[in-house]
């Protein structure tokens, strides 16, 4: 059976191999036979490099067993990043970082290397990289999907930026407290959007019927959790009947604290 995979035509064998994830194709794959190391060297199976499955904790089995097998001193990230770029030869369209060990060379590398995004998940990031990723965003020309973990100080720039270099984007995720000029901001420079993600944000109701009067190409809305408006509230799904997938579940007008509990804690502790 060896025999034949082995003796595959290096096409079929690419095919095949583009659907492996990235440890596969790093630990499993090139270590089989020169077919397949041929193949797994190939661009089309790195196009997609998705960093959230992995524990890159230095000692993890996947970080220990990399040192290994490339014969390195220790494991880093960065390292890491660029021996996935350097194989993809600049065809990368799918980069989810991880959300911690990634610091702002690691993004400019990407920024650099990866001029086809399509869909970019950036990392936590501090307040003073934050402002750098608008400038990130020129690189991306093809960007259509952006993922943020937190919404940067400078929003507005970032939103302007991607109106202005990014035709075909379509898709943005981001968490934080949704200001006017915020909203203002994804109104203005997006208004053809067609998925925006808030989950866990302070969105006021002013604020959240500005998007909707604003964005009238929306498919998707997932407000999943937020604070700032009633789930159940009429002005809102009458403004929201466009959208074909609008979620709001849990989503409330104030945090609700619970002091019974805690106070029943604090008893239970003295």
């Amino acid at each position: 059976m060896h025999g034949r995979w082995s003796a595959m035509e290096l096409d079929c064998l690419v095919e095949i191999f583009m659907k492996l994830s990235l440890d596969d194709l790093t630990l499993a794959v090139p270590f089989v036979c020169k077919s397949w190391l041929a193949a797994a060297g190939h661009p089309l199976c790195w196009k997609k490099l998705d960093f959230r499955r992995f524990d890159l904790l230095p000692w993890s089995n996947f970080s220990k067993n990399f040192t290994y097998q490339y014969h390195l001193p220790y494991f880093t990230f960065t390292y890491f990043l660029k021996f996935t770029t350097n194989r993809s030869c600049k065809s990368v369209t799918d980069l989810r970082f991880p959300l911690k060990f990634t610091s702002m060379e690691d993004l400019v590398l990407a920024s650099n290397e990866c001029p086809k995004l399509k869909y970019v998940a950036l990392p936590v990031m501090s307040e003073s990289e934050q402002v750098q990723i608008p400038q990130l965003v020129w690189k991306w020309k093809d960007l259509e999907r952006l993922e943020m973990a937190s919404k940067p100080s400078n929003f507005a720039q970032l939103v302007k930026n991607i109106s202005l270099n990014c035709r075909k984007f379509s898709w943005l995720v981001v968490s934080g407290p949704v200001r006017e000029e915020d909203a203002l901001a994804i109104v203005r420079y997006l208004p053809k959007l067609k998925k925006l993600e808030l989950k866990n944000s302070y969105l006021p109701k002013e604020e959240l019927l500005m998007i909707l009067n604003g964005c009238r190409e929306l498919q998707k809305l997932n407000l999943n959790d937020c604070i700032g408006f009633n789930g159940d509230d009429e002005d809102i799904n009458a403004k929201a009947s466009h959208v074909k997938e609008f979620r709001k579940e849990r989503c409330k007008l104030y945090y609700e604290y619970d002091y019974e509990s805690e106070l029943g804690l604090y008893d239970y502790v003295m």
